[in-house]
């Protein structure tokens, strides 16, 4: 297990605040969740079922996962239902859910958006975050299952890390040790356990992670990079 604890910002110029405010938006609507319940958080992720079909279903559907059948009640949500593919990935599934997604945006955000700039980074990370749900959409167009989490658009933000600063050294938790690995081994480890663990899924059963979100958001973020970068890193 590799866990980031921070990174080489020698060469950040600006103050990162668009991804001061992501997090907080992040932590707001995770409290909103906390009292909300259910209703909201259900209501207001991304169903695939509901994408493809372009209905917003209210009720309880069966899915299957690790051979066993369970229920799962939906609630009506944001009208056109394609809101939620924005509303999504300001939510979470729990504190561990929020505290690992907030602590690579925190660690990896700033960087990209030094590079990017406020505005474009803003666009970046929307866009990211919609492509990574569009791709578990159109994986699994007929799942009942909520998907939710930042993650997708974070994914994005490791991609375009991962393409800029490949040699940025970051310090990592790995064994019971702390050390500094380049970040383009940081990176390609995560996007690789993805894309291992997407191929080990069983096909039509529920995971609990959406891996193909993440493949498709780092996808996304190495491609608009490339696009959008203003300028190239200096070292």
């Amino acid at each position: 297990m590799v866990m980031p604890l921070g990174d080489d910002d020698s060469l950040r110029k600006t103050t990162p605040y668009v991804t001061y405010a992501l997090i907080a938006v992040n932590a707001l609507v995770w409290f909103f969740q906390l009292s909300g319940g259910e209703p909201f958080t259900n209501g207001y992720s991304t169903v695939p079922y509901e994408i493809t079909h372009g209905v917003d279903l209210s009720g309880i559907f069966n899915i299957v996962s690790g051979g066993q059948t369970f229920s799962i009640h939906l609630y009506g949500g944001p009208h056109p239902v394609y809101v939620t593919l924005v509303t999504a990935m300001f939510m979470h599934g729990s504190w561990l859910h929020i505290l690992g997604n907030m602590l690579f945006l925190w660690i990896f955000g700033d960087n990209v958006e030094d590079l990017l700039g406020h505005g474009r980074y803003v666009v970046f990370y929307l866009v990211c975050g919609i492509v990574a749900s569009l791709a578990q959409v159109f994986f699994a167009p007929n799942s009942y299952i909520p998907s939710l989490g930042a993650s997708g658009a974070i994914a994005g933000v490791l991609g375009a890390y991962a393409i800029k600063f490949p040699r940025n050294r970051v310090r990592v938790l790995l064994a019971r040790t702390v050390t500094q690995l380049p970040a383009i081994v940081v990176l390609g480890f995560w996007i690789l356990l993805q894309v291992f663990s997407q191929v080990a899924s069983p096909a039509g059963e529920a995971s609990g992670v959406a891996y193909m979100a993440h493949i498709g958001g780092f996808t996304a973020g190495v491609v608009l990079v490339l696009l959008m970068a203003r300028r190239v890193p200096r070292g």
